[in-house]
């Protein structure tokens, strides 16, 4: 069990169910969930994100949701900043801040610090920002070609972010992304592990199919076009979310309703694996294998064992 002045982590790739256990497990150890999920940090993006549900939040209070508009930027140090203040405040109640989330980014900010990398330049992102993908590709992969294999080449606001950083420092993106400095926000004490969810490709594809129809279903294309008038399209992370940028191709008459559906499907299936091989990587994990029928209490039990038994 974790003692005073410690948390639980837990990830997994989208739809793995890990909402689900946070929600029990947060029960059982009298805690409170601190959202580890960097579009759930916007105002409005609610069925794209499977944002928690009112009845979720009022079960187990949640922390790090809703915290900016779509006229706001929302960083890694952003996420460390805030998530100190809550865990803070919970600590204060004598509860167990529990982590739950599929951004790894901000679990590697939070337990082992911030990257070095330069802070954006506004001139130079808006230069970046209307060249040709191809161009900032090809640049990519003549100055860094590490990053060029790696990166998601078909998302524009990474393949910018790669190259600003390369133009304005003349290093690797992947190099500094590697360098963490002595940041680290988790308290001191024995080493932090991140308890990972994950199913087999079968069921895990299954349970994608399911949720992206049950989003189409409660109304995404209606809240998309509502979100534009809000201003989702002036914020390009938002609008990078899986899902509202589909459905924003779609209401600009890309692509049918039912290519949209089977193209977010496919989308956030490989979104999916790319957040399994980068928690491989990049996070200390203590993955627990969870069968199709399993429920999330008996998945928060052995959670809990496995924390026992450390």
């Amino acid at each position: 069990m974790p003692v005073p002045g410690q948390a639980v982590y837990l990830t997994g790739p989208t739809a793995v169910g890990k909402s689900a256990v946070a929600l029990t497990l947060a029960e059982v150890l009298s805690g409170e969930i601190i959202s580890v999920d960097s579009m759930q940090v916007y105002r409005g993006l609610d069925l794209g994100t499977a944002k928690p549900t009112a009845a979720d939040r009022a079960r187990v209070p949640h922390h790090l949701l809703d915290v900016v508009g779509l006229d706001q930027s929302f960083t890694a140090a952003d996420f460390v900043r805030r998530a100190r203040a809550a865990v803070l405040e919970i600590h204060s109640r004598r509860r167990v801040p529990v982590f739950c989330g599929g951004t790894g980014l901000y679990f590697k900010a939070w337990l082992a610090g911030l990257g070095e990398a330069p802070a954006p330049d506004p001139a130079l992102r808006a230069e970046l920002e209307a060249a040709p993908l191809a161009e900032l590709l090809r640049e990519l992969q003549a100055g860094d070609p590490g990053t060029y294999a790696r990166i998601d080449r078909a998302n524009p606001r990474r393949v910018v972010r790669a190259v600003e950083v390369l133009r304005l420092s003349g290093r690797p993106f992947g190099a500094q992304r590697s360098a963490w400095s002595a940041t680290a926000a988790a308290p001191a004490g024995r080493p932090e592990v991140v308890f990972g969810l994950r199913r087999t490709p079968e069921d895990l594809r299954a349970r994608i199919d399911a949720r992206v129809a049950a989003m189409f279903a409660a109304g995404l294309v209606e809240e998309t076009r509502c979100l534009h008038e809000r201003g989702l399209a002036s914020n390009r992370t938002a609008l990078q979310a899986i899902g509202y940028r589909q459905v924003t191709e779609h209401l600009r008459g890309e692509r049918g309703l039912a290519e949209t559906v089977a193209l977010v499907r496919r989308k956030t299936w490989q979104f999916a694996r790319r957040q399994m091989t980068w928690c491989r990587h990049q996070l200390p994990m203590h993955w627990l294998d969870v069968p199709p029928a399993e429920p999330p209490d008996i998945t928060t039990r052995r959670i809990l064992a496995a924390m026992n038994a450390g």
